[in-house]
């Protein structure tokens, strides 16, 4: 029987998994987070001083690796937040906090904050727009919350709320290049011009676009600033017409919704983007892309610089 990774050592002992840790975030020697300075600090060492402690040469403050990312501050050992950041990495379809306190022995309550910081850690910065010449980038939307079902039960029905629109709805909003990338976005409405700005400002001009042919898509489809744009009719049962299709994005979408529905059941609003962010990097990071379960863990690692997220900002958001 193969051996379980998390039973190697950055796993299992907070020393090696501060040492994992260093290794991640300075290959190249220990860098200041006060004032950034990569001269070689005083390493504090002895009975006074806890592991990993280091002092700067040029500004003289202390620090440790967790200083300036979302591990800051955490009584929490370094080990079970690998162990966390693993579990998140490793899971297709996400892992909830109830499951993540039972692996990892924690409260809750702190599990359900260790994940919400695990996910700032996987949001990156958005680098230059998707698609380009030759590239085919997919778009469409999808709703959590009680529009997703109340949509629906309104169509069977014929029958609208007052006011011509079901409230209380979640959108989110995909854009999948093929063979690359997606991004997320949850959006305030899915109205023609709300999309059609998140289009064009996501999305390279020279791109190859392609979308279903809801109502929403018209302004685009009369006012398109692409090489190419074409829509596919779901209505009339055309799925896929020559290289015209939303497959990509509908299958992104797919794991998307099951992982919501099946894993965590419930997400807050305020909370969306962030359940998004989580889905996109282990997408971005799949395996038809080159990338392992321990790479996106390193990966999400290196990404918890320079991000802070307290209790009480992410519980009142």
């Amino acid at each position: 029987m193969a051996e379980s990774i998390l039973n190697q050592p950055q796993f299992q002992d907070a020393d090696k998994a501060r040492e994992h840790l260093e290794a991640l975030r300075w290959p190249n020697g220990p860098v200041c987070p006060h004032c950034g300075s990569v001269r070689a600090p005083l390493k504090l060492e002895g009975k006074s001083y806890r592991p990993g402690l280091f002092k700067c040469n040029d500004c003289y403050e202390q620090f440790t690796v967790t200083v300036g990312t979302v591990f800051e501050r955490s009584k929490i050992g370094l080990n079970v937040w690998l162990q966390a950041v693993h579990l998140m990495c490793a899971s297709k379809k996400g892992i909830s906090a109830k499951q993540l306190e039972r692996m990892l022995g924690v409260t809750y309550k702190t599990a359900w904050f260790m994940a919400h910081r695990i996910r700032e850690a996987m949001t990156s910065e958005l680098a230059g727009p998707l698609g380009g010449s030759g590239k085919i980038v997919e778009a469409d939307e999808t709703y959590w919350g009680s529009e997703a079902g109340s949509k629906a039960n309104a169509k069977k029905s014929g029958a609208r709320r007052a006011g011509g629109a079901l409230k209380d709805s979640n959108k989110v909003v995909a854009l999948v290049e093929r063979g690359g990338n997606v991004r997320t976005f949850h959006v305030p409405s899915v109205s023609g011009q709300n999309l059609k700005l998140v289009l064009e400002s996501q999305i390279h001009p020279d791109t190859h676009v392609m979308t279903d042919s809801s109502p929403r898509y018209n302004l685009l489809k009369r006012e398109n600033g692409f090489k190419a744009y074409e829509q596919v009719n779901h209505s009339k049962a055309e799925y896929v017409r020559g290289i015209a299709h939303t497959n990509t994005v509908e299958g992104f979408f797919s794991v998307f919704k099951r992982g919501l529905i099946g894993t965590f059941h419930h997400v807050a609003p305020k909370h969306l983007q962030r359940y998004s962010e989580e889905f996109s990097f282990r997408y971005n990071t799949r395996t038809s892309l080159g990338y392992s379960d321990t790479d996106r863990a390193n990966l999400a690692l290196k990404g918890i610089t320079g991000k802070r997220l307290t209790y009480r900002r992410t519980a009142g958001e």
